[in-house]
Parts: structure tokens; sequence; C-alpha cells
């Protein structure tokens, strides 16, 4: 793992629109935490059909009208993640078996492997990150609330399990 750092993985199929908005938004609300020097945040793919591209236009184009820069490219996740990540986030249950399977063959028990809405609020029994690729721009807007809201409460969940201080809203004066 990453030693004094947490390390957090996101992962979907393409490593273009889910993973790579999921990165860029928990960075920015590990930011805000004022936790920037504690953890080590990057996204990656379960497939390598997009590799080495940027994220998709869309999905930039929809973080960036609610504050968040996107950056980065597209890559395929490797056996050596399993081994540098505290934390492996996966965005459905399609992903998660293949993360699965990753860490299995890496030989590594230590990262924790779960899905992103397992922290949704209003997940309500569905688990899976939908795939905005091949919707309309509601789709892409939805799964920024989606990650959004994931992430938060996956930082607070991190934050407790890992006893790295206050709470955020402890931290904002809440």
């Amino acid at each position: 793992m990453s030693g004094s750092k947490t390390a957090v993985l996101f992962v979907c199929l393409g490593n273009i629109c889910r993973s790579p908005l999921a990165e860029a938004v928990f960075r920015k609300q590990v930011k805000e935490a004022g936790l920037e020097d504690r953890f080590v945040v990057d996204s990656a793919g379960t497939s390598s059909y997009h590799e080495g591209e940027g994220p998709d236009p869309r999905t930039v184009k929809v973080a960036r009208a609610r504050g968040v820069e996107m950056t980065g490219r597209a890559r395929q996740i490797r056996r050596e993640d399993a081994k540098r990540f505290d934390y492996i986030i996966a965005m459905d249950e399609s992903n998660l078996r293949d993360v699965q399977r990753i860490v299995a063959e890496a030989g590594v028990h230590s990262p924790r492997v779960m899905r992103l809405r397992e922290f949704d609020p209003e997940a309500g029994g569905d688990l899976d990150v939908p795939d905005p690729y091949y919707g309309g721009p509601r789709g892409f807007e939805n799964v920024h609330d989606i990650v959004e809201r994931s992430c938060a409460a996956l930082l607070e969940h991190i934050i407790a399990e890992r006893g790295l201080g206050a709470s955020a809203n402890e931290r904002a004066g809440s």
C-alpha cells in the first residue's frame, strides 16, 4: 500500500466516464476536507478499450459545470494496483467481479474491494452506478449526482475507519 497515505482506486469498464469522474469528485472532496496530503487517488478500467484516451467529453462537461476538473488518461487496472491501493472501488457488479479476480491473481488480500454505491444513501438496493456512455445528457447528470453523494459518504467512511481525525463536518465547523 502507500505507507502514510490512504490510496483509493476507482474502477469502471473503460475508464472514461464513471471512474475518472469518481476520481475527480473524490479528489475535490479530499481537498475541501483539507486532507490532500493524506490521500493518493487514481482511476482505471477493467478493459483496455480506451487506453490512453482522455475522459468522455460529456462527463467532462457535466463535471466542469459543477466545479470539478477532470484530467488524466484512461488506463487498464493491473495486478500491481492490488498491492498499491488500500481501497479499490468498482462502479458495478461486473467490474467488482473483475477487480476481485485481479486482486486474487495478485495474491494479496489487503485492499478493501467494494462498489461505490455501497456508500450511496439513496441507493435503495441498486448498488451499480449506471454507465452513461450510451445514454443521453440526463444520464451523465444522474451519474454525477450518484458519484458525488457516494464519494462524500465513502470519504467519511475512510476518515472514520482509518482514524484520519475529525469528520469533514467537524472540520468545516458544522
